[in-house]
């Protein structure tokens, strides 16, 4: 069956609302962060053979300011992955647990990321305001999402949800993410709603 990205991306602005999100509390809103710690296995593996892609952020946006064009380009970007990629495990695709690549037409929550990243950087995102993590699953699985840094709250794009939420909405526990000022860096998450397992890291 073939694939309607105008359907799916005018669909998906229906469910999303008319324009961005509004925060509740800052609490709610924002998801602090601890400090540096250690960089997921596949991310280090990405790195090595993408270094370029892995450099200090030359400048630091903390928040970008949602606009509707803006919010716009959120909902177009993450509908267009979700139907485009077809959602694959590393093992079955790469024959390796961790493999974070780019997908070509197939990928798992890690490729769907880097693909919804990247799309928002070629449109004009600062990368410090986009921002790979690492959570777990209300079974305890690891998942990744794309955290977005944004004035009306800390977003998250998903593969496996249309709508775009705050983090706070979510199902989530929050475990790390990249670090604004350091595109080959994570640091903690400070979600004190739930204790958070380890995931598989590398030290830096």
């Amino acid at each position: 069956m073939s694939i309607n990205i105008k359907t799916i991306v005018t669909m998906a602005l229906f469910w999303a609302g008319s324009g961005p999100v509004l925060a509740a509390s800052p609490d709610q809103a924002f998801l602090a962060e601890i400090g540096f710690t250690s960089t997921p296995i596949g991310h280090a593996n990405f790195c090595a053979q993408r270094p370029a892609e892995c450099l200090p952020n030359g400048q630091v946006v903390q928040l970008e300011i949602l606009t509707d064009a803006l919010w716009r380009d959120l909902v177009e970007v993450n509908a267009a992955v979700n139907a485009t990629v077809v959602p694959v495990t590393d093992e079955s695709l790469y024959h390796e647990e961790e493999f974070w690549a780019y997908p070509q037409g197939y990928g798992d929550c890690e490729d769907f990321v880097l693909a919804k990243r990247q799309a928002l950087i070629d449109r004009g995102w600062p990368a410090s305001t986009l921002l790979m993590t690492v959570v777990r699953e209300a079974n305890g699985e690891g998942h990744a999402v794309l955290m977005v840094r944004t004035d009306r709250g800390d977003l998250v794009l998903d593969n496996q949800e249309a709508l775009i939420k705050l983090w706070s909405e979510t199902p989530y526990s929050y475990v790390k993410r990249q670090s604004q000022s350091d595109a080959g860096r994570w640091v903690d998450l400070n979600d004190t709603r739930i204790a958070v397992p380890q995931v598989a890291s590398v030290g830096n």
